[in-house]
């Protein structure tokens, strides 16, 4: 088991109050000083904060996108990729390329905030594409037509050079959720999970499902997602429907998911006690030891 991290607290209640303590703590986040310098982790913690989960289709690698710059957890002794940058969104495309924004690392020449950035290389080195010294995205997501970020506003872009505001989407999405093999994109909000089939060109508002707080995919139809409460919900299309699992687990700072052989499915959280393997075979969620 990896170190404790100091991500976010529990919660009992899906208030805006709760929200906005959640949305205070990812600004913090990202202001934390960076006293490190360049290829030096903390002696304790390597990640500082974990702000996203990619489970990588064609390796199966457990990446995490950091405070501290981009990790492969798939071993229990994690190692560090690329840079020193406070990676606050992070986003996989199905060709391996990779897409993150945030915050410059010690000894890194790259503006501040770092707009949109991509990786050719698996996270060891990055390239600035648009919005440097101007936009952080907090949340980030590739669908197979266009990446989409939110940095205040809603925005999308084809190639990642021009961007075009999206929606609407009038609430704060917390987190964007997609599959970079299908043009779904999900939107976790304090009012539900709004949904949209076309890369988020129009949005269908949430219909009586679950509160979500974060979410993944795990394929192209299967999204594994949990409440600020810490209950698990699994959706079979895509998002438009839920059922909750009867699991219970602590608030996730984030999550990946990822389809396994036999319909089970590997799922990955960062908690305030570390990151967290379980798995789901179709009837019971196991928390597994690594």
């Amino acid at each position: 088991m990896s170190s404790p991290l100091p991500i976010f607290r529990r919660t009992r209640r899906w208030s805006t109050t709760a929200l906005a303590a959640v949305a205070i703590l990812g600004l913090a986040a990202c202001g934390e000083p960076r006293s490190s310098s360049v290829g030096e982790l903390p002696p304790v913690n390597p990640y500082g904060h974990i702000h996203a989960i990619t489970i990588e289709e064609s390796t199966q690698r457990v990446l995490l996108a950091t405070h501290h710059g981009l990790f492969d957890a798939t071993e229990v002794v994690p190692q560090k990729i690329g840079p020193t940058i406070d990676l606050m969104g992070f986003s996989a495309a199905s060709d391996g390329t990779f897409y993150a924004s945030g915050h410059p690392g010690p000894g890194t020449d790259l503006p501040d905030p770092l707009g949109l950035m991509k990786s050719i290389d698996g996270g060891e080195s990055w390239a600035p594409l648009s919005l440097q010294g101007v936009s952080d995205f907090h949340a980030l997501s590739v669908t197979r037509e266009q990446i989409i970020g939110y940095d205040g506003n809603l925005r999308s872009t084809t190639d990642g050079q021009k961007w075009a505001d999206i929606g609407p989407l009038a609430p704060t999405p917390y987190a964007l959720v997609g599959n970079p093999k299908n043009t779904v994109v999900l939107a976790t909000t304090e009012e539900g999970v709004w949904r949209s089939t076309n890369s988020g060109k129009t949005w269908s508002a949430p219909g009586g499902g679950p509160q979500l707080l974060t979410a993944a995919f795990a394929d192209l139809m299967t999204v594994v997602g949990v409440t600020p409460e810490g209950s698990v919900y699994l959706s079979l299309d895509a998002g438009a429907s839920w059922a909750a699992l009867g699991a219970k687990v602590e608030q996730p700072a984030a999550i990946g998911a990822a389809a396994l052989a036999g319909g089970r499915l590997s799922i990955w959280m960062a908690m305030e006690r570390g990151l967290v393997k379980f798995s789901y075979d179709g009837t019971t969620f196991t928390e597994e030891t690594r």
